[in-house]
């Protein structure tokens, strides 16, 4: 049985799960980068995501407050108002023009080399990856499937949070205080899957899902419980998330 929890999202999460953050060249607001930052002790952005970072601070008060400790990428997106910036505030920026690897995989790289992953150990939240261009969207679908046996990694945006559920049984805490009610089963990568579930509004048992067939969209967290998952096969597993409001700066 395999435990999963978003206690990264709260409000007053700490550092007990050492987790790395990578921020993507994707919109997100004032309110999630607050959250996600403030429960990780490394953050990178992904080449353009530094200009995301830069852009929703607003200010360089806030911008100093919320220094990355690497920007990586080829460097193809970021803006020269940003890089000088984070330049002249100390923050590292590498150039890593490998056109068989993305930005995303440049910085999951990065966390590797500096002994920082490991499913037992640091988690990675990638800020993005679920939104915008679909291209970019399948990639992060692909990658964390590719991931899953190496690596525990969350996708995080305004609306969502994603993440591989590997073939065995899986226990997801679920807090319903910024949770929505709307979750997902997604059948990404396989051929089929056999599901059986608890603690949702429409379960299923033992029912077969392929993208030829069953396909569990729009289901519904069941209020004050928390969901079991047992499948045959790796899986796509996504959750609603509320508007947040934190309001930390």
């Amino acid at each position: 049985m395999t435990t999963w929890d978003v206690k990264f999202l709260q409000t007053d999460a700490s550092l007990d799960q050492p987790r790395s953050l990578i921020i993507l060249n994707q919109p997100f607001t004032l309110d999630l980068i607050q959250r996600v930052w403030q429960s990780s002790r490394w953050r990178a952005c992904a080449d353009g995501g530094a200009n995301r970072l830069y852009d929703t601070l607003q200010n360089d008060e806030n911008r100093v407050k919320y220094l990355p400790d690497l920007i990586k990428g080829d460097l193809d997106s970021l803006r020269l108002d940003v890089r000088e910036f984070y330049t002249k505030n100390g923050v590292p920026v590498v150039k890593d023009e490998d056109q068989d690897s993305t930005d995303l995989m440049k910085c999951v790289q990065e966390v590797d080399k500096r002994g920082l992953s490991g499913r037992q150990s640091e988690h990675v939240v990638l800020l993005g990856g679920l939104s915008g261009r679909l291209d970019q969207t399948i990639h992060t679908l692909s990658y964390l499937h590719k991931l899953r046996k190496t690596h525990t990694v969350f996708a995080v945006t305004d609306d969502n949070v994603g993440w591989v559920l590997d073939s065995g049984e899986h226990d997801i805490e679920i807090d319903h205080s910024f949770l929505g009610q709307t979750c997902g089963l997604l059948p990404v990568g396989v051929a089929k899957t056999v599901l059986s579930t608890r603690g949702l509004r429409w379960n299923l048992d033992e029912q077969e899902s392929s993208f030829g067939g069953l396909v569990s969209t729009s289901n519904h967290l069941v209020p004050g419980e928390n969901v079991w998952v047992k499948t045959t096969d790796p899986i796509w597993w996504t959750m609603e998330l509320k508007p947040l409001n934190t309001h930390l700066i």
